[in-house]
């Protein structure tokens, strides 16, 4: 008998074999198609044996032998296809369905390891850095020294984000905090930064560049030189103490323009540079 089948119905499927034998020996009362499920042609074979009863040989009995020949060379997926639909499953098709089952498996398994191997989106470290868009909203409110703490604690989550590096070189210089600014715009110019117009024109980095050090810095190629950091090594001690009453006064006037909105921040910046040096 032939395997290459599902039982997907409450009826046995049927077998080629005995279906030809019964037609070759029972065909004439019609016995192979009341097996398989032809009844109305059962019928018939009975009905045309009834007729044919007196003649010698029966003509019902001929069309069974015809029909026992035509089974016995049919192909079993003919054969399955015709009379056990629903039942029959082509072992082609089994055996794609059975690969296509165990590849789905397979992808399933793997989809975790892959998960766990794949690289954080850029969506995903901004949403794990919130100081990063906390720091920039203060910097555009003016809060410079809120934004510096914010940025500093960015780059304590994201020590290589580039733009954290130059958001902050930005707020040093604005605070003339110059051996500061240096370093971290160097370091977002190291680690990629590459629009040179923007660090030579942006009013923000006005302070840092005119100090004397520039030009050197500019030359290097926006890099930290050897002797730079020996040249700005006291520029974390404390500015001279104000004490004239008139500088004092003509700094709170640059102050008053600078909320007024008169004054950029690099305007700012370099006209209490000057005052400064006097």
């Amino acid at each position: 008998m032939n395997r290459n089948y599902r039982n997907r119905k409450t009826s046995k499927p049927k077998n080629r074999i005995v279906a030809a034998i019964m037609a070759f020996f029972l065909g004439g009362f019609g016995a192979h198609k009341f097996y398989l499920g032809q009844t109305g042609q059962g019928i018939m074979f009975f009905f045309i044996f009834m007729i044919t009863l007196g003649s010698r040989f029966p003509f019902s009995f001929l069309l069974g032998v015809m029909d026992s020949i035509r089974l016995l060379t049919m192909s079993d997926e003919k054969f399955h296809h015709k009379y056990n639909r629903g039942a029959y499953v082509n072992p082609t098709h089994r055996d794609s369905k059975i690969e296509r089952r165990r590849q789905e498996q397979l992808n399933r398994n793997r989809t975790p390891a892959r998960a766990a191997k794949r690289a954080p989106t850029r969506a995903a470290v901004q949403r794990a850095n919130p100081f990063k868009k906390s720091g920039i909203k203060k910097y555009k409110d003016f809060d410079l020294d809120g934004a510096i703490v914010d940025f500093n604690k960015g780059l304590e989550i994201n020590p290589q984000d580039v733009a954290l590096h130059f958001n902050i070189a930005n707020a040093y210089s604005l605070t003339e905090q110059k051996e500061k600014a240096y370093y971290h715009l160097a370091k977002a110019v190291e680690m990629g930064f590459s629009d040179t117009e923007m660090i030579n024109t942006k009013d923000d980095l006005a302070f840092v560049r005119i100090q004397p050090e520039w030009d050197t810095f500019k030359a290097n190629g926006y890099k930290l030189g050897r002797g730079m950091m020996a040249q700005n090594s006291n520029a974390d001690q404390p500015e001279k103490q104000i004490t004239d009453d008139v500088l004092l006064s003509q700094l709170n006037k640059l102050a008053e323009l600078r909320k007024k909105g008169l004054l950029s921040e690099a305007e700012f910046a370099l006209e209490r540079r000057k005052l400064m040096s006097r």
